[in-house]
């Protein structure tokens, strides 16, 4: 990989097999994340020890990530096109359970997501973070925080606070490649 990166946060919808496995390969530090799908939308664990299932409440998921002492972030928020994007009253009522945002990813088609995050981020002083949210190895590192290295979770956050966001969108076609990618996984 000759782009530079230093950690990494692997958050695989469901599960957090892949980012497990990529902590015995990698050559820099990999966080285990997950995306989780509650009843109300997504919401990503970072630090997380076992995997949560889908289909819980907020409050249940919530939980369960606190649980294993990991953080709470909100993957893709105010993104209007993601039906898995929490409700932007959803994410005003949990705002004080929030420990991150994501005010960049890479695969959303509005810069407007990006900006309403950045404001809900600053006016409930939570740390942004960025996805390159990639489902293709070319799409790694479309999104990311430079940031002071850190040493586990508590300073991650720390850190976070510090970091500067960049990135840039990802080619909009890309959406067609997943598309694609699960209809031919559902006719196998």
């Amino acid at each position: 990989m000759e782009i530079g990166v230093n950690c990494i946060a692997i958050a695989d919808h469901g599960t957090i097999e892949g980012a497990l496995r990529m902590q015995d390969k990698a050559p820099f530090p990999v966080i285990v994340a997950e995306e989780i799908l509650t009843l109300h939308g997504e919401i990503m664990g970072m630090f997380l020890k076992q995997g949560i299932p889908s289909g819980l409440s907020i409050e249940q998921t919530i939980s369960r990530i606190r649980a294993q002492d990991a953080l709470v972030c909100i993957p893709h928020p105010f993104d209007i096109f993601r039906l898995s994007a929490l409700d932007s009253n959803i994410i005003e009522e949990i705002a004080e359970q929030i420990d991150a945002i994501e005010v960049f990813n890479s695969r959303s088609l509005l810069l407007y997501s990006s900006a309403k995050a950045q404001s809900f981020a600053q006016k409930h002083g939570i740390p942004g973070s960025a996805g390159s949210d990639a489902h293709t190895p070319y799409e790694i590192g479309n999104a990311y925080i430079e940031m002071p290295e850190f040493n586990g979770r508590d300073d991650f956050l720390r850190c976070l606070e510090k970091g500067k966001v960049f990135g840039h969108r990802t080619n909009p076609l890309v959406h067609f490649n997943s598309v694609w990618t699960r209809v031919k996984s559902n006719l196998k």
